[in-house]
């Protein structure tokens, strides 16, 4: 059996996310109260895999999750992209006129800001996890009380879903990286099935450097997919910068990191996988 650590509980997107990518494989969660417990629980066991949210279509990427990444020294094996259907629930008992606030994630509230719109009445209350909120309301019998989140967590903890949909926008979808202790990653992925890779790197703060960097992938027919940077705290106005390209040669790929290697401080390839699909 799997064991795999996620931030969030039973019912959360990474819950979901994780039994979507390992299909009908048994596994375990480790469910964690945050991104840095994930990367602990790798750190304590290198048997673990750690599951973790990297981009979402609205509300860009987690910043943050790509410097843990990074220090962590984990190897991505792969990626999974969910569509994310966000719901309004509440108490079996309770309906639209009973309901006063709100609880969710601030990025599940961000995604659906129409819906809350429309409801301007509502108070408006963050919470750590969209599956705790739900939890919270279910468990502590919090009349008047709604939670937003997954469909699934209402059948977990005892709500009803008052209306689904209720996202902002429907092409809404959260992309997933899928990491593991590097001696355990050729287990993990099939490397005949390679076609991206994600590398991190700093660059000279001269002119023309990143554009000379891009010029070598190109040549290389290596499609860029993603660029983020981010600020090296200490050193004003340099950035690392996090790439993810996809390829259909290896060689060439190869061929290509090596080529801008001498253009680049520090680079480091984060993993090599195979694309994820948008899985509805």
């Amino acid at each position: 059996m799997r064991r795999i650590a996620i931030q969030g509980i039973e019912g959360s997107f990474h819950d979901i996310a994780a039994h979507q990518y390992f299909g009908d494989e048994d596994i375990e969660l480790i469910c964690c109260e945050s991104f840095e417990r994930v990367f602990e629980a790798l750190h304590s066991d290198p048997t673990v895999i750690g599951m973790a949210a990297i981009e979402n279509t609205i509300a860009g990427s987690l910043l943050h999750n790509y410097e843990l990444l990074r220090d962590s020294g984990a190897a991505i094996v792969g990626e999974h992209k969910l569509r994310i259907k966000h719901s309004f629930m509440c108490l079996p008992d309770d309906d639209w006129a009973d309901i006063r606030e709100v609880h969710s994630h601030p990025v599940a509230l961000m995604q659906c800001r129409e819906f809350l719109d429309r409801h301007d009445t509502l108070k408006v209350v963050e919470a750590s996890d969209t599956a705790g909120a739900a939890r919270a309301v279910g468990q502590g019998q919090m009349h008047g009380h709604a939670a937003i989140g997954s469909a699934r967590v209402a059948d977990l903890y005892g709500l009803k879903v008052l209306e689904e949909g209720i996202e902002t926008n429907k092409h809404n979808f959260t992309r997933f990286l899928v990491f593991a202790n590097p001696s355990r990653a050729n287990l993990l992925r099939d490397i005949r099935s390679t076609d991206k890779a994600s590398i991190v790197f700093s660059l000279p703060h001269e002119e023309g450097s990143l554009s000379q960097v891009l010029s070598v992938l190109s040549f290389y027919k290596l499609n860029l997919t993603k660029i983020q940077s981010l600020p090296i705290i200490g050193r004003e106005w340099e950035y690392m910068f996090y790439v993810d390209v996809q390829f259909t040669d290896y060689t060439r790929y190869s061929q290509g990191i090596d080529a801008i290697r001498p253009l680049t401080s520090g680079l480091k390839i984060l993993g090599e996988y195979k694309h994820g699909t948008e899985n509805i």
